[in-house]
């Protein structure tokens, strides 16, 4: 929603409305991440991140000739919703159990942070096109900057470390590239039914909702129109959220690092304690101008924003060995799924209550009911003797090894 009171006053449209859209696009960002990495298995890498941004650049451009709320959600919701999910973590999860070997809890973190470093660059911009140009600016520069990277993907970005002669970071061995796998839906649809039936799916599913509702559907959808109700200006607050990005960087990172040394369940449960406790205080340091206060909160906050991503990444490559970028872009489905209900949620919570205090509130107790069910998730049982990389359905408690 960020931009969004400039949306309101041109179209007169109530926040539900807006957030219905916003929440189709998150929707769709998660559940076309397990498409997304089984088609990368079909057709490469390159193809799919180039066809995605051609997307996002179209449904970005076309919300400048929008006239009703149905245009929005077809245009931003679907369109640039399908487009940015087939780029989302799942690509990250692909890239490093395709490049790397050794150090894949912290290559994880560093690819998950570039989404901060697009945030850091792009958030002040957008909102001031939007408080000085208006909003069509703002979403033409989006489509251009989209358009913009589509020839550096198609030129440089390879699919696997043999397309370059190369092992993969860490490996022992030279491993030819593998062939395309067909029936990528099918295959995506397969892998899910499987992880279905065993319980670790269902904690890293449910807390992976959580963080997705504490995060995108909460406060990078309706932090700037809470600070706005409390007279501070838009800019001021998207450069709040852009200073979150900055810590964002380092946080992830840190945590990715954390993952390669510490049991990752742990982890998960630390982050997610400590992110609720600072959603409780957030509505006592809403103000007109930034105080102190705040700025500690953007930090803190900022360090756990996407931390959690390396530990269940670390966990889904754990229970799930080759299907693991295929599982986790359904654990980023339920995500995005929890981001979606959250951000409708919370636009229609502000036009009942008046404020989103509520919302603040609610999100913090789930944090906490996330850490308690990180903290159940069961250690993989070791494959055993000579079955290792042999296919078979997962029951529950065991694992896919290769």
């Amino acid at each position: 929603m960020r931009g969004a009171p400039n949306i309101y006053h041109k179209f007169d449209w109530l926040r539900g409305t807006i957030g219905f859209a916003v929440s189709v696009n998150l929707a769709l960002y998660g559940l076309t991440a397990p498409f997304a990495a089984a088609l990368m298995d079909r057709f490469g890498i390159r193809r799919v991140v180039a066809a995605a941004l051609l997307v996002i650049a179209a449904g970005s451009a076309l919300t400048t000739v929008m006239t009703a709320p149905w245009q929005m959600v077809l245009y931003w919701g679907v369109l640039v919703g399908l487009g940015s999910g087939s780029m989302a973590l799942a690509f990250a999860a692909t890239v490093t159990n395709r490049w790397f070997v050794k150090r894949r809890g912290l290559v994880t973190g560093i690819l998950t942070a570039a989404g901060a470093s697009g945030q850091l660059v792009f958030l002040p911009l957008l909102s001031w096109l939007v408080e000085r140009h208006g909003w069509r600016p703002a979403a033409i520069t989006v489509a251009l900057a989209a358009l913009a990277v589509v020839p550096f993907v198609w030129l440089l970005l390879r699919d696997h470390p043999a397309d370059t002669g190369l092992a993969a970071y860490g490996a022992k061995e030279f491993t030819p590239r593998p062939p395309p796998v067909p029936g990528a839906a099918r295959r995506a649809v397969t892998v899910l039914f499987r992880a279905a039936r065993t319980g670790p799916f269902w904690l890293l599913a449910g807390t992976f909702a959580i963080c997705g509702a504490s995060t995108n559907g909460l406060v990078k959808t309706h932090f700037v129109p809470a600070a706005h109700d409390h007279g501070m200006p838009v800019t001021a607050a998207a450069s709040l959220l852009a200073v979150i990005g900055v810590f964002d960087i380092v946080g992830t990172i840190a945590s990715g690092w954390f993952t390669d040394r510490f049991d990752a369940r742990r982890l998960l449960a630390v982050y997610y304690a400590l992110r609720g406790v600072s959603l409780l205080f957030l509505p006592m340091l809403l103000a007109p101008t930034v105080q102190l206060p705040m700025v500690f909160f953007i930090v803190f906050y900022g360090l756990d924003w996407v931390a959690t991503v390396p530990p269940t990444i670390a966990l889904c490559r754990e229970h799930y060995g080759d299907d693991s970028a295929i599982v986790f872009g359904w654990v980023l489905a339920s995500h995005q799924v929890g981001a979606a209900v959250v951000a409708f949620a919370g636009g229609v919570a502000r036009d009942v209550f008046g404020s989103y205090d509520v919302v603040w509130y609610a999100s913090g107790a789930l944090c906490a009911m996330a850490a308690l069910m990180a903290l159940v998730i069961t250690r993989p049982v070791p494959a055993a003797p000579g079955r290792a990389g042999e296919a078979r359905p997962l029951c529950e408690g065991e694992v896919t090894r290769t």
